[in-house]
């Protein structure tokens, strides 16, 4: 299967789809080292607690939908490159990926989980309580913080086993 990029240059899906993987790979987890390394360490250096709550509830806007984005196209691009290899190495597919393949969908799945509860269960629902004009006490916004900051936790242990695994199947 081939598209057309341009004129006279052909472009294959199945490099589309390995691009658009690495580069939906770069973006999520820039995005939890960002969240890390610059969105929690700027709430914490807030003078009050409206502005510490006015910073997570903007950063989180952003922050939520660009993890959650980027792991949709990783996930996608995924499940494409893995028919594309079905169909190469089609009965020897589960001998050569089987094993390792169980264990990383396993990851994914546990890393899916975590994700999407920073992302909606925890942060979204603190962005709605901000813009209905909620009262975010000091302890629950605490709260709060060391719900995202663990899931944050898990979120990149499991992206470095997923990623990890994903490399020992290239290789």
């Amino acid at each position: 299967r081939k598209g057309r990029a341009s004129p006279g240059v052909d472009l294959s899906y199945p490099m589309l789809y390995s691009w658009l993987h690495l580069i939906a790979l770069t973006v999520y987890l820039g995005a939890i080292a960002g969240f890390w390394l610059m969105l929690l360490p700027s709430v914490a250096a807030m003078e009050t607690h409206k502005d510490r709550i006015q910073l997570l509830a903007r950063g989180l806007k952003f922050y939520n939908p660009l993890q959650i984005g980027a792991l949709g196209v990783i996930l996608f691009t995924g499940a494409f490159q893995l028919t594309e290899l079905k169909a190469i190495y089609r009965e020897r597919f589960i001998q050569q990926f089987g094993e390792t393949l169980v264990v990383k969908l396993a990851f994914v799945f546990v890393l899916v989980i975590f994700s999407v509860y920073q992302a909606l269960g925890v942060g979204h629902r603190f962005v709605r309580r901000y813009e209905a004009g909620e009262d975010v006490s000091a302890d629950q916004l605490s709260s709060i913080i060391q719900r995202l900051k663990g899931a944050n936790w898990g979120i990149l242990i499991l992206a470095a086993i997923t990623l990890w695994l994903g490399i020992r199947m290239r290789a």
